[in-house]
């Protein structure tokens, strides 16, 4: 597991409380309302309903605590733990009006987050041995980019740029529109900020031995398949010069990251992990 570590309170609150808004619309839970006595309690286990990977236990446990503070919350399987199916992955007590009009954001949360986790750790165990990472990109889910990055740690990958300010970072229509490589990259040279790190996408050799020459801390290689991904790695390690980190991107596959790890690559990014994993099944049935 990398670095993985809880989130901010007042990062994933406000998450929470737009699910929650959104599904109560302006009435709340008029079904529970209606045929659950107020007085009434109960209890509820999480239980995974497939093997994979747990991701967004968080979410979940503020859901519940968000809807009623009366609502005990006992996490069995933390984020970043590995299930099989029939696994008890929560156990939940407290008012049945409350258990029943959580329940479902909760879910929610956490079907989605342990899905990016079980789809990451499948990348992660296809290219275990051959030294590179598995990063995620910015292709998240709009307002949940916090809690998605973190299920790729859960499943034991890398988060990448986690925003436009973290990292500069050149692709192509920067250049187009920066009138090319060595004016995109003269730019930056003069003007940016010591601290921050530069990565420059290139999509062919030519381009990879122009950017070297400028000494970016990143060089991601976009859309080269394994052949041409070990001419490009030999030519940055042989470069008389600064070697950058080597990031491979564009049209991975579980079929194909292994081959792409073994050209010597050091990163592979790959936007599915976050707009492409399934839901993870996880139901929830009365103790």
């Amino acid at each position: 597991m990398t670095n993985l570590t809880p989130l901010p309170h007042i990062v994933i609150r406000p998450m929470v409380e737009r699910a929650l808004a959104e599904d109560f619309g302006n009435s709340g839970d008029v079904t529970a309302r209606l045929l659950v006595p107020e007085s009434a309690t109960g209890s509820l286990v999480m239980r995974a309903r497939e093997d994979g990977m747990i991701a967004g236990m968080q979410a979940a446990e503020l859901t519940f605590g968000l809807v009623d503070p009366n609502v005990t919350f006992e996490i069995i399987k933390p984020t970043g733990s590995k299930v099989v199916e029939g696994d008890i992955v929560a156990r939940i007590s407290g008012p049945s009006r409350s258990l029943l009009s959580a329940e479902r954001v909760a879910l929610n949360f956490l079907g989605r987050m342990s899905g990016v986790a079980t789809l990451t750790s499948r990348y992660v165990e296809k290219i275990a041995g051959t030294g590179a990472r598995i990063a995620a990109t910015r292709k998240t889910t709009p307002g949940l980019r916090a809690l998605e990055k973190q299920a790729v740690l859960a499943g034991g990958g890398f988060t990448h740029r986690e925003s436009l300010s973290a990292a500069i970072m050149i692709k192509d229509n920067h250049i187009a529109l920066a009138g090319g490589v060595d004016a995109a990259l003269g730019t930056i040279k003069k003007n940016a900020d010591h601290m921050i790190k530069v990565s420059v996408e290139v999509d062919t050799l030519d381009q990879l031995k122009k950017v070297l020459v400028w000494g970016p801390d990143v060089v991601l290689l976009d859309n080269m398949d394994a052949d041409m991904l070990k001419k490009a790695v030999a030519i940055a390690r042989e470069f008389d010069g600064r070697t950058p980190t080597l990031e491979a991107s564009g049209g991975v596959n579980l079929r194909t990251v292994k081959d792409l790890a073994e050209t010597g690559v050091d990163v592979i990014s790959i936007g599915a992990l976050t707009h492409s994993a399934p839901n993870f099944d996880i139901g929830m049935d009365a103790a």
